[in-house]
């Protein structure tokens, strides 16, 4: 890549990293850019997931106070996590790569779904804790544990809304506050992500510039998530993001 192709690709990574920490779609940002530049999709998407760990690790740190007392729901969900990123990221390596290029665009179609009725389940998690809802065991119970590790899946493999699939579920099976939450959604989206990159570093092929654009970006994004991100309209931020994970699918899909 170039030195403006690389400039760009360490902008997307401070906006990836703002908005992992806030929303949980920065790879809806990334990915496109690294696409655009001549990156092939797998290599593109492993090295973007290693990129990213050093912006979910800053994204943590910022939320550090919102972890206190959340111990032992962190060891079993992160758990969950952990073993599910693990599945995914093998998925991706023993999947032929026309597989990955046939499967990914409709992961990215979810994930904009996702991200465009983020608000409205939002909405319904808040009106469920406000009726007070019959009480849920302290961590989530099994029906949680499954579904983290299903998204811990999701995550190893493409990773794109990750966020807001944990937000959600922990939103509806798990009665704390949300800025809690959020921390905890943090916390399993990085371990999905460092678990993945690990494998990923040991034996598939990594463009080591881009990560390293991607990685400074996002390192810087995710202490500047919490100031600035919370500051953009959250209808803005959101038709970034269906607009830049549109043009990945076409990408995708006439490459």
């Amino acid at each position: 890549m170039s030195w403006l192709e690389l400039l760009a690709v360490f902008g997307a990574g401070i906006a990836a990293g703002g908005i992992n920490t806030i929303v949980g779609s920065g790879t809806l940002i990334t990915f496109p850019v690294l696409l655009a530049f001549g990156l092939p999709p797998v290599t593109a998407n492993v090295s973007n997931t290693i990129g990213l760990v050093p912006g979910s690790i800053s994204g943590v740190i910022g939320y550090r106070r919102e972890l206190a007392g959340q111990r032992a729901r962190l060891l079993q969900l992160g758990t969950a996590s952990l073993l599910g990123g693990i599945t995914g990221a093998v998925l991706l390596l023993v999947l032929p790569a026309e597989a990955f290029k046939a499967i990914v665009p409709v992961l990215i179609i979810i994930a904009l779904i996702l991200v465009v009725v983020q608000p409205r389940l939002a909405a319904w998690v808040k009106r469920r804790r406000e009726n007070g809802d019959a009480a849920v065991p302290e961590h989530g119970g099994p029906i949680l544990l499954a579904a983290v590790y299903a998204t811990g899946i999701y995550g190893g493999y493409f990773g794109a809304a990750q966020g807001v699939l944990l937000i959600g579920l922990l939103g509806i099976f798990v009665h704390d506050d949300l800025q809690r939450l959020n921390g905890v959604k943090n916390v399993l989206a990085l371990i999905v992500n460092a678990v993945s990159a690990v494998i990923f570093i040991v034996v598939a092929e990594v463009d080591w510039q881009a990560v390293a654009m991607i990685a400074v970006g996002s390192i810087i994004g995710g202490q500047l998530g919490a100031r600035v991100g919370r500051r953009m309209p959250p209808n803005v931020l959101r038709a970034v993001i269906v607009l830049v994970g549109s043009i990945a699918v076409v990408r995708l899909l006439t490459s």
